[in-house]
């Protein structure tokens, strides 16, 4: 048995990597991210929409190409201003959370439902959109008998996305930066030279765009010009699509962690606003027209730029290709941050009771695995039920990051309306409203234009997961009240400490207790033992363990708290059997993995106190079913089975619970 143990576990660290230590000085400084990495890891999702958004805008326009001027000022205006606006966001918010935390403080808590369960939805899709895409974009150059492999590759590349953020977020952001950076380095060499070499011409085209507008409403009118520019200007939606990951992820950066944040969403505006504005200018520019033969319009804009360098037609044909691998490369990357972001938010979900506590759990990667698993498994699932057609998946896509956009600014504009004390009320309050009019109107021309197209079953996937949530948040708070009586009742006996103590006995029978902070559920186990079993233990052992999970690990709680939490819990049973006449000691750990610290624990007791049997307390529901046993964790029936394979004794007492 220990032998398969010492092998699980050195395959375990072989594939994953050695665990953290939480509580090493060192470990946070390795796994916090400076500014750079976290614009690879958390940017990458914002960017990559450069590659698909400017084209949506454009081919909106029809043949009124002229109004592209004003969509690639517009397009880069409006990265700004929603960057700037959750900036502010930042500030208020420095342990993360983003749009969740904003909407659920700011409105209320079911609007931070909306927004939360918009969110999930949307990094799901970002996973499988983003895999799906990159994947086209390299399959486009490759010969027509291996399109049919392309879902095979899609969901091989979704799995080994996982395996990377099992092992750390730090470590998947490395292996992907040399991608990114190939992107941002080719894009900008392409862009600058593109509209250097055609910079005589802005004069003309400028002149020619206010000349085609003016024409243009003298004949259809301005409410048909206005109307034709913000049908085009939402439909490049997408290109502001990953610009709220730095703030839901802002407890993974390096301190300081405002400033930290602010410099990415710097890196991150500024890199989007080029990117997405300079391509659009490059459409005009160099006259692109879409491909009759499915070519993005990147690819045909950029083929006319690299041709004019007068290279052969070999090496132009290498080169158009290097930066088309290259931007289906970084969709690859971009997908990451789906695996970055949506965990990140079920962990300030949980912590709210609207998610499985599970998902704020950590691993010994201090990574939270089962959030990891649920966004990579979901984006599988939509993979296969799509096919991996990326037409399929756009118009499920970008609805939800505009409703969390209207959501997080509409609790900004409540924000600054109500502390207008503050000496820069005004220009926040007057930057939160006009992101507010930008994004509600985007979302509102986005969901008439693909309601019917599909986008209606994103509403219904959306519902669902709000369904749900409610369903969990409702069982958490019955639950939580019933606890709450327990811990009224019985944690009122008296445990004050004694001068003196009695003295323990470790030959004497012990009875070994696994307990949590809940007073009430540790109190009932006692009591029963010493009504089941009058007299019999001359010991009693608590053994508790603190968890550290995302809340008590770069979150609004902290280790501190848990210790002192911990402490207090164990201190409150053993000076109740001091004062009872029992001789009485406690075990305290604390770690990310409870099941191997209570093991630990327990192998040193009964090595201190060989005649001890182990209890420890289980709810036992009334209407028990599927979703109670994913809700609560299993720990009694796991310790149990781990102590009876070791040759130790373990009871179960139910704790009923209606």
């Amino acid at each position: 048995m220990a032998l398969k143990s010492n092998l699980f576990k050195q395959i375990k660290e072989l594939l994953f990597g050695p665990a953290r230590d939480p509580f090493a000085p060192e470990t946070r400084q390795h796994i916090a991210l400076m500014a750079f990495f976290a614009w690879v890891g958390l940017g990458a999702d914002g960017l990559s929409s450069s590659a698909y958004g400017p084209e949506e805008a454009f081919k909106a326009l029809g043949t009124h190409v002229h109004l592209s001027l004003y969509l690639a000022i517009a397009t880069a205006f409006t990265v700004f201003l929603i960057s700037t606006a959750y900036n502010q966001v930042i500030e208020l918010f420095p342990t993360g959370g983003g749009g969740y935390k904003v909407a659920t403080q700011l409105i209320g808590p079911h609007a931070g439902l909306i927004s939360g369960a918009a969110l999930i939805v949307d990094y799901v899709l970002t996973i499988a959109i983003s895999v799906a895409s990159g994947v086209d974009a390299v399959f486009s150059s490759l010969p027509t008998a291996w399109q049919s492999h392309k879902l095979t590759v899609e969901l091989f590349l979704t799995l080994f996305l996982m395996f990377l953020n099992l092992r750390g977020m730090k470590e998947s952001i490395k292996i992907l930066t040399p991608i990114f950076m190939g992107f941002v380095i080719t894009h900008v060499l392409i862009i600058v030279y593109g509209v250097a070499i055609r910079g005589n011409e802005i004069p003309s085209i400028v002149h020619q765009t206010l000349h085609e507008t003016s024409s243009l409403a003298g004949q259809m009118g301005w409410v048909f010009v206005a109307s034709l520019f913000l049908r085009a200007y939402s439909m490049g939606g997408g290109t502001y699509t990953g610009i709220e990951a730095v703030s839901n992820n802002v407890n993974v950066l390096q301190e300081p962690r405002v400033h930290t944040g602010k410099l990415t969403m710097f890196y991150m505006a500024t890199s989007l606003a080029f990117t997405a504005g300079g391509i659009i200018l490059i459409y005009l520019l160099w006259n692109a027209v879409p491909s009759s033969n499915g070519e993005t319009l990147n690819a045909v804009a950029f083929r006319s730029v690299i041709a004019s360098l007068g290279f052969s037609p070999g090496l132009s044909y290498v080169l158009l290709t290097t930066v088309l691998v290259l931007e289906g490369a970084l969709l690859y990357v971009a997908a990451n941050t789906g695996l970055l972001g949506g965990p990140a938010v079920l962990a300030n979900m949980a912590n709210d009771g609207w998610t499985p506590s599970q998902f704020s759990s950590l691993s010994s990667r201090l990574v939270t695995k089962y959030g990891i698993l649920l966004m990579g498994i979901a984006a599988l699932f939509i993979l296969l039920w799509s096919g991996g057609i990326v037409d399929l998946l756009a118009v499920l896509y970008s609805i939800n990051v505009f409703l969390t956009f209207s959501l997080s600014l509409t609790g900004l504009t409540l924000y600054w309306w109500k502390h207008r004390e503050h000496p820069q009320w005004a220009l926040r309050l007057g930057v939160s409203v006009v992101g507010l009019i930008v994004t509600s109107s985007i979302l509102m021309v986005t969901l008439a234009e693909k309601f019917f197209e599909g986008g209606w079953m994103t509403l219904l996937i959306t519902s669902a997961v709000i369904g749900l949530c409610l369903l969990i948040r409702q069982h958490y708070r019955e639950t939580a009240a019933q606890m709450a009586k327990a811990d009224h009742l019985l944690s009122q006996l008296p445990a004050t400490p004694v001068v003196t103590p009695p003295a323990l006995d470790p030959d004497a029978p012990t009875a070994v207790f696994l307990i949590s902070q809940a007073k009430g559920t540790g109190m009932h186990t006692l009591l029963w033992v010493q009504r089941l079993f009058p007299n019999v233990y001359r010991n009693f052992v608590f053994l508790s363990v603190g968890a550290v999970d995302t809340q008590s690990y770069g979150g609004e709680g902290s280790i501190e708290g848990l210790k002192e939490s911990v402490h207090s819990a164990c201190d409150y049973y053993v000076n109740f059997c001091h004062r009872n006449g029992i001789a009485a000691k406690s075990y305290e750990a604390y770690g990310t993995d409870r099941i191997a610290e209570l093991t630990r624990l327990s192998e040193q007791v009964h090595e201190e106190f060989p005649n001890s049997i182990f209890f420890a307390s289980k709810l036992i529901f009334v209407h028990d079913n599927w979703l109670t046993r994913i809700l609560h964790n299993q720990t009694a029936l796991q310790m149990q089975r781990i102590l009876h394979l070791q040759g130790m004794t373990m009871v179960i007492l139910p704790m009923k619970v209606d």
